[in-house]
């Protein structure tokens, strides 16, 4: 406490103190409200005025309950299962890297009280968990957003892991912007590469030196295949890996253990049917993507067409089996 508040502030001080000290297990009597007036504002009142202030904030529409062994706020902006699971979403997200994690956890923290924090175990571990060292991230994205609103192109650095797993420079590309996607706990940009004039998905934690040009981008419905917009289902179950080839239908067998990961991954896009003791699964896929998914199902799995997916599955398999020799 720096200095004296005035009376006046007391209203606002009591609802802070019940969000910072109280809920059901802790409820405050007014001598405790008081202590905390003094003790953190130098704020002096009486009881009475204690109770007149709740009963306003009441009025207001703060969800407090008062009994004999005190009051409490019982209603927040977040429950504390809410919190957890957004904190949660936080530790997992590869793409946020530790600096911004433990911020923003910090923040999800102060919208609970003190007590919730002791709860949050997780808090102190964070450099613990694989994140990105990007740390433009945040900025990428307001800057993708503020493109994207205006209509502009930008330009921006991509990198790629070395050996020394830090990022490197590849290339510099120029491209319209049109959507931020998050997909398998990362952050892609859809945008069309002015140059080669196809629609691209950039992890948005591998972007540096981000700028927005004066030119205007490229109508997203001008673009083969968008003419109608962006299909975000297409995009979530035909794209597991966010490459960019031309997607196309693809036909596999699969054993019928495997049905809920062809669900977890395809969902409606799945078109399944029994065959003999086998699924007979048709969906809509990049073939790139859909050679590195059969691979984790290898033995459950058969690609039956395209030829041209089949046959490279065949080179691949061949190629790894010499390496296994």
């Amino acid at each position: 406490m720096d200095a004296l508040e005035p009376k006046k502030l007391a209203l606002i001080r009591i609802l802070q103190i019940l969000k910072k000290h109280s809920d059901y297990d802790h409820p405050l009597k007014q001598e405790d409200i008081a202590k905390y007036l003094m003790q953190d504002y130098g704020i002096i009142i009486e009881r009475k005025a204690i109770s007149r202030n709740i009963s306003l904030l009441k009025e207001a529409g703060y969800e407090i309950e008062s009994a004999h062994n005190g009051s409490y706020l019982s209603e927040r902006e977040f429950e504390d299962s809410e919190l957890h699971l957004l904190i949660d979403g936080i530790l997992n997200s590869k793409y946020i890297n530790a600096k911004h994690s433990t911020d923003l956890i910090e923040k999800l923290c102060g919208l609970s009280n003190k007590y919730f924090r002791t709860h949050v175990k997780n808090i102190h571990s964070v450099n613990d968990w694989s994140k990105t060292d990007n740390q433009a991230l945040f900025y990428n994205i307001e800057l993708i957003d503020d493109a994207i609103e205006h209509g502009k192109q930008i330009t921006f650095d991509y990198n790629k892991y070395g050996i020394d797993k830090k990022l490197h420079k590849t290339k510099t590309h120029i491209a319209s912007p049109y959507q931020l996607i998050l997909h398998n706990q990362r952050y892609y940009l859809m945008a069309l590469n002015e140059r080669w004039h196809n629609m691209g998905y950039y992890r948005v934690d591998h972007i540096t030196n981000m700028t927005i040009t004066d030119n205007k981008l490229t109508p997203l419905k001008s673009v083969e295949g968008f003419e109608n917009g962006i299909n975000y289902s297409e995009i979530a179950t035909s794209l597991p890996y966010m490459f960019t080839d031309k997607m196309e239908w693809i036909t596999f067998y699969a054993e019928e253990w495997i049905v809920d990961q062809i669900v977890d991954w395809f969902g409606n896009n799945a078109k399944i049917e029994s065959v003999n003791g086998k699924l007979k699964v048709m969906v809509k896929s990049s073939p790139k993507a859909m050679e590195f998914w059969a691979m984790q199902y290898l033995g459950s799995v058969e690609i039956v067409s395209p030829p041209e997916l089949r046959s490279r599955m065949r080179e691949v398999l061949s190629a790894g089996l010499e390496k296994y020799k």
